[in-house]
């Protein structure tokens, strides 16, 4: 299976995606690193590198389901060409994907969360809040099917949720 988390930044994405991956051994492919590492090698930041770290990690992901495994990729995935990968990489794979979409209902909570959050990212710079209309202009047109997680509860409840939702066990 292909399990695609989309969502804006600060929501929880990575918490929810990396918690799903220790519960489970999933791998998970996070987007940021690899635009960060990019940025690390010497790619300016002129160039597409969020495209080419979205494009490296679709790569990735496509090995990893040919080897029969379960992927969770972990990235925005606001814009819908970029959800288009997904669905284009589980075509040629003949996986089941399912986009899980995290928004965080507390906007003060989620505000909060993205000002104090500090990765370490390099050179990738954090988002601000005010920089988020777009994606969430992109995600609020957003009517393919998915599931919607709410990440202002507790994330290992979102996750037992999740898992029985994507295996039918718990």
């Amino acid at each position: 299976m292909l399990i695609a988390m989309a969502g804006l930044p600060g929501a929880g994405k990575s918490t929810v995606a990396d918690a799903l991956g220790r519960r489970t051994g999933w791998p998970v492919l996070s987007v940021d690193p690899v635009e960060a590492a990019l940025l690390g090698a010497g790619v300016t930041s002129d160039q597409p590198t969020g495209l080419a770290a979205y494009l490296a990690v679709g790569a990735l992901a496509e090995h990893l389901l040919r080897l029969g495994q379960t992927v969770v990729v972990d990235a925005v995935n606001a814009a819908p060409e970029a959800r288009a990968q997904w669905e284009d990489l589980a075509r040629r794979t003949r996986t089941p994907l399912c986009f899980v979409e995290v928004v965080c209902s507390d906007v003060d909570l989620h505000r909060q969360r993205l000002t104090d959050r500090r990765r370490d990212l390099g050179d990738l710079p954090e988002p601000r809040w005010d920089s988020l209309d777009q994606r969430r202009e992109q995600l609020a047109g957003w009517s393919g099917p998915r599931l919607v997680l709410d990440s202002a509860g507790a994330v290992e409840e979102l996750v037992d949720a999740l898992v029985t939702e994507l295996t039918g066990t718990g």
